[in-house]
C-alpha cells in the first residue's frame, strides 16, 4: 500500500513539474515572439505616419495652389486666388480702395461664388453700383474646364446688375496685365485706349476708376471721329478747289 501511494504522490509531482516546465516554455516563447513583432509594429506605425504625413504635404501642397484667378475692378480694384477645389486661398488689393475693402472682407476659404456675391452685397460696392459706376469682372487660369466654369458663374451672380460686365482673360493677356501693374479688368481697357491714342500709360490708367476709364475711351473716340472727319472733309475740299482752279 505504501508503494502505491509513493507512486501517485510521484506521479503528482511529475505532473506539477510538467506544468512548470511547460509553463515556463510558453513564457520564453511568448517572450521571444513580442520581441520579434514590436519592431514589425513599429516599422507599421512609422511608414503609417509617414504615408499621413506626406499625404497632408500633398494635399496642403494642391490646395494652396492657385488654379484660377478673378479679378474686380469698380473703384476697388481686387483680385482673389481661386484653388482647384473652388476655394478663395488669397484676396489681395491693387489699389488703396482695393485694399481697405480687402481688410473689410472675410473671404479666405469660402467659395468663389459665396466671395464674388459678399463683394456685391458690400455696402461701398453696392452705392457704386446704384450710382452707375461700372464694374468689370474678369476670369483667367490654367484649368481651362475650371475657368469656362467659373466664368459662367460669375456671369450668374452679376445677371441682376445692368453695369457690371464679365470677361474671360488668356493666360498671356494675365501675364502682360501683371507686368504692366495692372488688373485684368484694366489692362482690356488700358489696350483700348492705348490704341486711340499711344501717349496712355498704364500708370494713368491704374489711379482711374472703371467708369473714368470708359469715358476717357468715348472721348477719344469722339475726338479721332472728328479728326477724320475733319481730314475728309479738307481733303473734299481741297480736291474741289483744285479742280475749280
Amino acid at each position: 500500500m505504501n508503494n502505491e501511494f509513493k507512486e501517485i504522490f510521484d506521479s503528482v509531482k511529475a505532473e506539477e513539474s510538467l506544468k512548470n516546465s511547460t509553463k515556463a516554455f510558453l513564457a520564453e516563447k511568448t517572450r521571444l515572439y513580442a520581441k520579434t513583432k514590436t519592431p514589425k509594429r513599429k516599422i507599421f506605425l512609422c511608414s503609417a505616419v509617414c504615408a499621413s504625413m506626406l499625404l497632408l504635404v500633398v494635399t496642403g501642397g494642391l490646395y494652396f495652389t492657385p488654379t484660377s484667378e478673378i479679378s474686380i475692378d469698380i473703384n476697388p480694384s481686387l483680385v482673389m486666388s481661386i484653388n482647384r477645389f473652388d476655394r478663395v486661398i488669397s484676396m489681395n488689393g491693387l489699389n488703396e480702395d482695393g485694399k481697405e475693402l480687402t481688410g473689410e472682407l472675410d473671404v479666405k476659404f469660402k467659395n468663389y461664388v459665396d466671395a464674388v456675391n459678399l463683394i456685391l452685397e458690400n455696402g461701398k460696392i453696392s452705392a457704386l453700383l446704384s450710382n452707375d459706376d461700372i464694374m468689370t469682372i474678369t476670369v483667367t487660369g490654367t484649368d481651362e474646364e475650371q475657368t469656362v466654369r467659373i466664368f459662367s458663374n460669375v456671369e450668374e451672380c452679376t445677371s441682376g446688375h445692368e453695369n457690371a460686365h464679365c470677361y474671360y482673360s488668356s493666360s498671356d493677356e494675365t501675364e502682360a496685365a501683371h507686368n504692366a501693374g495692372l488688373s485684368c479688368g484694366k489692362y482690356k481697357l488700358f489696350q483700348q485706349a492705348k490704341a486711340l491714342d499711344p501717349d496712355i500709360t498704364p500708370e494713368m490708367i491704374q489711379s482711374m476708376t472703371v467708369k473714368e476709364i470708359h469715358e476717357l475711351i468715348d472721348a477719344l473716340l469722339y475726338e479721332n471721329s472728328v479728326e477724320t472727319s475733319s481730314s475728309i472733309l479738307n481733303g473734299h475740299h481741297g480736291s474741289n478747289g483744285h479742280g475749280h482752279g
